[in-house]
């Protein structure tokens, strides 16, 4: 099962995140295997980070559950809030499968926050700039909640009409980057 994670950063939290900065990699390190796309969001400077985004693999609810509440960070309280939800991989890739690369151009983590009837099931016309794409599902994977996407664009405005703007009831747009372990 599939799952995406997204940690927001709490107000003021950067200290403490620089702090913890190699036991949040260790943990994920246990996780590389799982791991469909991760990265963090920035805020508009394009350097300081405004969450921490994963999607990963994992057995069940509960396993995603512990890989989100026991990461770290969240532990020491450098995230306000999770957003954790069930997830199909639409695109059938890992980020690292993704044809445009790990540079180059602006990117996005869009999430379009449901209500009604299921929207944006279906890939877009041009999936050559979708990184992850999929819905997001309650943990029986029955209900349809939303649908995420990671894309590049030129902007944040053309990231977000990737998705139907009013099949739902919020979309965020966040500028984000390709994650892992800094060498």
């Amino acid at each position: 099962m599939e799952f995406l994670c997204y940690h927001r950063d709490r107000p003021a939290s950067l200290p403490l995140r620089h702090e913890l900065g190699e036991a949040h990699w260790s943990y994920m390190d246990r996780y590389a295997k799982e791991m469909i796309a991760r990265g963090p969001t920035l805020a508009d400077d394009g350097d300081t980070p405004t969450g921490s985004l994963h999607i990963v693999d994992l057995p069940d609810p509960a396993a995603a559950r512990a890989f989100a509440f026991d990461e770290p960070n969240h532990q020491a309280g450098v995230y306000r809030d999770v957003l954790l939800r069930r997830w199909r991989n639409t695109l059938g890739r890992t980020m690292w499968d993704f044809p445009g690369g790990r540079t180059g151009g602006n990117r996005y983590l869009v999430i379009g926050l449901g209500t009604g009837q299921a929207a944006d099931l279906d890939l877009p016309p041009d999936p050559n700039e979708l990184v992850a794409y999929g819905p997001l599902l309650s943990d029986n994977g029955a209900t349809w909640l939303g649908t995420a996407a990671l894309l590049r664009a030129p902007d944040a405005d053309t990231a977000r009409s990737i998705l139907t703007l009013d099949r739902y009831a919020d979309i965020e747009v966040h500028n984000w980057q390709f994650g892992g372990r800094p060498s």
